[in-house]
């Protein structure tokens, strides 16, 4: 289980049809200053012996501080170019970003410094139009944007 991820990819639909993806910026130093291809649907690592469609619904409560509850879709997996497979959920709904609240890591900070600090997982979430989603989000994830723009627009 080591190399599966599952999370869910929370959409809306603008005035005039455009569609909107709600993304998540990692959390911590290394990710402070980069904007584009950092940006990811909330998910995360499916423990051992877990439901995935369960640890998408964990990971997005705790990544974001919110859950959904609704009809789901279950996407196409997706193969990352580093060997991990992400599987994914979308629902149509609306998140404000400034109500986002996610747990928080520990790792070496400074790094060689021996302190240890936490920073939060995520330090923000964003409604992006897809266009733009598919130039912050990591280059792995590009196809689950594409699985759900195809199959919002099959479905009329």
């Amino acid at each position: 289980m080591k190399n599966r991820s599952a999370g869910i990819l929370v959409y809306r639909r603008k005035e005039g049809g455009s569609l909107e993806v709600f993304l998540v910026h990692p959390g911590g130093p290394l990710w402070a200053g980069k904007d584009e291809h950092a940006w990811s649907i909330p998910k995360g690592q499916l423990g051992p012996d877990e439901e995935p469609f369960a640890a998408a619904l964990r990971e997005f409560a705790e990544e974001t501080g919110q859950t959904m509850k609704g009809e789901f879709i279950e996407l196409a997996e997706c193969r990352t170019p580093g060997g991990r497979v992400i599987l994914t959920w979308a629902i149509e709904g609306d998140l404000d970003p400034a109500d986002v609240v996610s747990n928080h890591f520990e790792m070496e900070w400074p790094p060689r410094s021996g302190e240890r600090q936490q920073f939060p997982e995520v330090d923000r979430g964003e409604w992006f139009e897809v266009e733009i989603a598919r130039r912050k989000i990591h280059q792995g994830q590009v196809p689950i944007l594409g699985d759900l723009a195809r199959r919002l627009e099959a479905a009329g």
